[in-house]
C-alpha cells in the first residue's frame, strides 16, 4: 500500500468516528487511490455495509484491489465477521483502528490486514453480526459441514421480521427441501422459535441428546439444552429431504 493511501484511509477514519469508515483501495489511470465510501449500516458504529453504487462508482476508476474499514475504539484485530466477509468478497481486506487519543481527538492507529485463505467460522463460539453471522447463516453453515446440503442464502434487513419479511416461512422451507414433522426430534432437525415477533425469527439445529446449537442476537453460538423457554418459544420443527438418519 502506498503512503499516500495510508494516509487516506486513516483520514477517512478519523473523519467518520465514531462510525466506522468504509472505502476501496482502486487502481486507477493515475495510480493507486483510496475511494471513500458510505456506511449504511443501520448501527454504523458497530458495523459497515458498503452499498452496491458505491462499489460500482469505485469499478469505474479501475480494479478494486482491496476493502477497507475501521474499528472505532477497538484495535484492528479482523472479527469473525471480517475474516467471514473477506472469504465472501474474494478480495484484501485493510483494517483500521481508531479510538481517542490523550487530548480527547480521534485518532487513528494500527493497520491490519488479511486475504482469503479459507477460513470458517467456528460453529460454537462464533460473533454475531445480522445477516453475516447469525441464527440462519449458523443453520446454513451446520447444514453445509455436518450434512452435506446446501440451503440459499437470502439478503434480510436487521429487524426483518418487524418489516414485513418472513425469513423463515414455510412456504420458503418447503421450496429448501424441508417438511414440517412431529414426534421425536432427530439430529439436524431445524427448530424454529418466535421471539418478540409475529413471526417466527429464530432458528437452531437440533444436535441429539438434548442439545440445540442456535446463536442469538448480542452472543456467541452455543450449544444449550432444548426445552424450557426454547421448547416454550418453538412454533416449528422442520426436516430436510436430504437428511437420513439409521
Amino acid at each position: 500500500m502506498q503512503q499516500s493511501t495510508l494516509l487516506a484511509i486513516q483520514a477517512h477514519a478519523v473523519a467518520e468516528y465514531p462510525r466506522e469508515c468504509c472505502g476501496l483501495v482502486v487502481a486507477t489511470s493515475d495510480g493507486e487511490a483510496y475511494v471513500p465510501c458510505r456506511n449504511l449500516a443501520e448501527t454504523p458504529s458497530e458495523h459497515f455495509r458498503l452499498p452496491a453504487d458505491d462499489y460500482a462508482a469505485a469499478e469505474d476508476l479501475g480494479e478494486v484491489l482491496a476493502v477497507v474499514h475501521s474499528h472505532p475504539n477497538a484495535v484492528a484485530t479482523p472479527s469473525d465477521a471480517d475474516r467471514t466477509m473477506c472469504e465472501a468478497s474474494g478480495s484484501r481486506w485493510h483494517i483500521v483502528s481508531v479510538g481517542l487519543d490523550d487530548h480527547g481527538e480521534p485518532a487513528a492507529a494500527d493497520l491490519q490486514s488479511i486475504e482469503p485463505s479459507g477460513y470458517l467460522a467456528p460453529l460454537v463460539g462464533r460473533q454475531f453480526v445480522h445477516g453475516v453471522l447469525d441464527c440462519y447463516t449458523l443453520v446454513r453453515d451446520f447444514y453445509a459441514r455436518e450434512l452435506g446440503v446446501r440451503l440459499n442464502q437470502y439478503e434480510r434487513q436487521d429487524d426483518w421480521w418487524n418489516k414485513g419479511q418472513d425469513l423463515y416461512s414455510m412456504d420458503r422451507l418447503l421450496a429448501e427441501g424441508f417438511q414440517p414433522i412431529t414426534g421425536e426430534l432427530q439430529r439436524g432437525d431445524m427448530i424454529l422459535m418466535q421471539i418478540r415477533s409475529t413471526v417466527p425469527n429464530h432458528a437452531g439445529v437440533y444436535l441429539g441428546d438434548g442439545q440445540m446449537l442456535h446463536h442469538m442476537h448480542g452472543r456467541l453460538s452455543e450449544r444449550v439444552p432444548y426445552g424450557g423457554m426454547w421448547a416454550e418459544r418453538t412454533r416449528y420443527i422442520v426436516r430436510h429431504r436430504e437428511v437420513l438418519h439409521d
